[in-house]
């Protein structure tokens, strides 16, 4: 009779002990006032993106990031422009430049533990994220915090308690 019993006990825990894992893995997670937009699992090499029209030059930008390799944040590893000569970065301090066509290209190595973003009027912010283009100027209203951060599952399940600011 304690058969059962026990081998119910083994699974539940076993269950347990798989959902805890599961629960604690990282995710790209997207929030926008205290409402999840989106998440991904995060691994270190997870590549996601920016693309927007910048505000003063009126031409467009992409930035390309990766989870780092502890999997708590993101490198900022190229950012493309098209530009007038002012306003972006140019200088061999911020990383490698060079040009490809009509783009300028900066190679990095920049730590981001987090990126905050509002979309703004003409701008066109749109996330690339697991093979999904997210329209953040179609998806919240303009000038509206969003926060994009590698956080346990757990976090990004919990969006009320998502550490945006």
């Amino acid at each position: 009779m304690r058969r059962p019993f026990i081998f119910v006990g083994v699974l539940l825990f076993a269950a347990l002990l798989g959902f805890s894992w599961y629960m604690t893995r990282p995710v790209v997670a997207v929030l926008a006032e205290g409402t999840l937009l989106t998440s991904t699992p995060a691994a270190p090499g997870t590549e996601l993106s920016l693309r927007f029209i910048h505000s003063v030059q009126r031409t467009p930008v992409e930035e390309f990031f990766v989870v780092n390799g502890t999997a708590d944040g993101l490198v900022l590893r190229v950012t493309r422009y098209e530009s007038f000569g002012v306003g972006l970065p140019f200088l061999e301090s911020d990383g490698k430049f060079r040009r490809e066509g009509d783009w300028f290209v900066m190679d990095m190595e920049r730590p981001i533990p987090r990126l905050d973003l509002r979309p703004g009027i003409s701008t066109k912010l749109t996330l690339f994220l697991a093979g999904e283009a997210i329209p953040l100027y179609e998806r919240v209203p303009l000038g509206t915090l969003v926060g994009v951060r590698v956080v346990p599952r757990y976090v990004a399940a919990l969006p009320g308690f998502f550490p945006v600011r």
